[in-house]
């Protein structure tokens, strides 16, 4: 490096200096927003789970990431835990099992549920569902025809659940996707959780 006149090696200025760590700052944020935008709006999203419909699979308050993309590319499966838009005001966010598939038919009786595929209860035997998720008897007598692109959901918490047999049948299209990773509390941590398919 050369000396200047008066024998000082050339320094940078410091508003030099600050507009390189700028622009610095601006390039890392640019490549970060480009990478984690498309990812949060099209592929995963977290969520918290709040109250006690989902109890004894999932706590409140535990830390879930949800899987997005799998719903855009694919289907949802009897037995996904979901997070969807609730319905009624659809600002809220709800978290579910997916008991009944597009154009089939639940019947709900005396806490247990079976399912038709065929549409209807009479042309086909159901299925008794196998259910080890559930904590404790309910009591729901219920008989529910699914329509194309709807979903009946219920909370594992039975009786202390806003769900299907209340407010009626989940639109596809207010599915947001299936509870992928749970990661907090670390304890609790795991893939698919609370997943049981039929």
């Amino acid at each position: 490096m050369e000396n200047n006149l008066n024998g000082n090696v050339p320094t940078k200025t410091k508003l030099n200096e600050f507009l390189e760590s700028g622009w610095e700052l601006l390039k890392f944020a640019i490549i970060a927003l480009v990478i984690v935008i498309p990812i949060r709006m099209w592929v995963a999203q977290p969520f918290i789970v709040s109250g006690e419909s989902m109890f004894p699979t999932f706590d409140n308050g535990q830390y879930l990431i949800v899987d997005e993309l799998s719903y855009i590319i694919g289907s949802a499966h009897r037995g996904d835990v979901v997070v969807f838009r609730y319905p009624g005001d659809t600002s809220r966010f709800f978290i579910k099992r997916i008991i009944g598939l597009p154009n089939e038919t639940v019947k709900i009786e005396n806490g247990k549920v079976t399912v038709y595929s065929c549409g209807n209860t009479t042309d086909c035997v159901g299925k008794l569902l196998d259910e080890p998720y559930i904590d404790e008897p309910f009591d729901t007598t219920q008989i529910i025809t699914i329509g194309n692109d709807e979903y009946f959901v219920m909370g594992d918490n039975r009786n202390r659940s806003s769900d299907s047999r209340t407010w009626g049948l989940l639109p596809k299209k207010l599915l947001i996707g299936r509870a992928f990773l749970r990661l907090l509390p670390l304890k609790t941590a795991s893939y698919l959780p609370g997943v049981f398919n039929q």
